[in-house]
């Protein structure tokens, strides 16, 4: 396995090649939900600091919001008449972004699907492809937290899930993986959506703790929404006696899990996410072939290791073989 954090190694070679003349205009577009939320900002601020090591130009834009489909999309028609030569979407759902892009894939720009899935049928029907997926596997992250929960609380519980937005698919995805590895063992007795968002977390744990005093253990589908469950919790005098599980690995998140008010968090490195995304843009540009899923790194952060995460933050801890890496002119 090769480390994931190949920045200072592509830079080099960068300096090496003497071939960014050879881009010119070249400019990358990245578009995203919002920067309100650190896990996107954390996007944002990987695919920037790749695009200062590899010399090229990207500018990323959002909307205001988790849900703010129609900020996002107005981002995207702006952003698909200013010469782009790649963009890198997040969508807010399967299907909100493929409106706009159908006038980015007119111009045959390379797009690239990030994070997020994009509705295949529906995107075909529209005449809008993709040169690759980047993000990471949504599946596996649930599948880990369910693990860790039943670790945590014994083989055996009452537990609630934190939904995200109905209808988007990582979140679908991860309650899925969760429900999997806890199915006939822990008993699920609420599950409920709350926008990604810590008031709504806050406020949806509330009622749960209500309606199902006896629970030992949350699920949250992100680490915004397990932060609010978390504070629920400490507002109700049962810190520690009910174990909460995110995703994201956002800073936040990290502090929690230290502070022991968060068991843990299924981090997913979005930074490195933002990195793969201009080294596939990148890759793309140069004429080469991008694999059809470039899968980035997740990892389970609790107590054990949270002090050596907050060290390395927003870089990965674990291990990753970027097919991306080998793509890009030496």
């Amino acid at each position: 396995m090769a480390p994931l954090v190949l920045v200072g190694a592509l830079a080099a070679a960068a300096c090496g090649r003497g071939d960014h003349s050879s881009s010119g205009d070249f400019k990358i577009a990245i578009v995203t939900r919002n920067f309100t939320n650190p896990y996107w900002a954390a996007l944002r601020d990987g695919a920037m600091a790749e695009a200062a090591k590899l010399g090229v130009k990207v500018t990323v834009q959002a909307g205001q919001s988790e849900t703010d489909a129609d900020g996002e999309n107005a981002q995207i028609s702006t952003m698909a008449a200013q010469g782009f030569g790649c963009f890198g979407v997040v969508p807010v759902n399967g299907t909100n972004v493929i409106t706009p892009l159908t006038a980015v894939a007119r111009k045959n720009i390379p797009i690239l699907d990030l994070d997020t899935q994009i509705d295949p049928a529906a995107s075909k029907a529209a005449g809008v492809s993709y040169a690759s997926f980047i993000g990471s596997d949504n599946i596996e992250a649930g599948k880990t937290a369910g693990q860790k929960l039943l670790e945590a609380l014994g083989g055996t519980g009452k537990v609630a899930v934190l939904q995200g937005i109905a209808g988007e698919q990582n979140g679908i995805n991860r309650d899925k993986g969760f429900a999997e590895a806890v199915t006939g063992k822990l008993d699920i007795v609420q599950e409920a959506p709350a926008d990604y968002e810590q008031d709504k977390g806050l406020q949806v744990t509330e009622a749960i703790l209500k309606a199902h005093p006896d629970i030992t253990g949350i699920f949250s589908a992100n680490d915004t929404m397990g932060l609010g469950a978390a504070q629920a919790i400490k507002n109700a005098g049962r810190t520690g006696q009910i174990k909460v599980i995110s995703v994201d690995g956002i800073q936040a998140a990290l502090d929690a899990v230290k502070a022991g008010t968060l068991y843990g968090t299924v981090t997913q490195y979005p930074y490195a996410e933002g990195q793969l995304a201009v080294q596939g843009c990148l890759a793309q540009h140069q004429g080469k072939k991008l694999p059809d899923r470039v899968v980035s790194p997740i990892a389970f952060i609790g107590k054990d290791n949270v002090d050596q995460q907050i060290s390395a933050f927003p870089r990965p801890i674990v291990t990753f073989d970027n097919p991306l890496e080998g793509l890009l002119n030496k």
